[in-house]
């Protein structure tokens, strides 16, 4: 039963979309944390920084591993940013919840805040911006 799951594509795709978001995860954190220490821009800012630079990185794999789409570029690359900003957004009720809550431990509020979008990334890509390949 294990092995039929494995090989159902859209499972295959969840796991390639996690390796590649742990990938984007990386970027994330280390452009967020080093905008955290030697600037002056708020926490959400250094948050949604890192945030869309792990996404740019994500959506080029995604793109050529994940999904493996031959569709134009520029299009997929947009859908895939709007799809980012709505995640974005669920990082900022977070974010403001953590600030309501006077809560600021940066670390633990971005990771919060980044696992807010995860499956609203996946699924939406998955259905809007590489709908052409399910």
């Amino acid at each position: 039963m294990l092995s039929s799951i494995a090989q159902r594509r859209g499972v295959r795709q969840f796991v390639k979309f996690g390796i590649v978001g742990a990938s984007g995860l990386i970027v994330n954190f280390i452009i967020a944390h080093a905008l955290e220490r030697s600037t002056s821009f708020s926490g959400f800012v250094d948050f949604a920084i890192g945030f869309m630079a792990g996404g740019v990185s994500n959506y080029g794999l995604n793109r050529v591993w994940t999904f493996r789409s031959q569709r134009n570029p520029a299009i997929e690359g947009a859908q895939f940013l709007v799809v980012s900003l709505v995640a974005l957004v669920f990082g900022k009720v977070v974010f403001t919840l953590a600030d309501h809550y006077r809560f600021h431990h940066f670390t633990t509020t971005w990771l919060a805040a980044t696992l807010a979008g995860v499956f609203v990334n996946f699924f939406m890509n998955k259905y809007w911006t590489f709908k052409h390949l399910n």
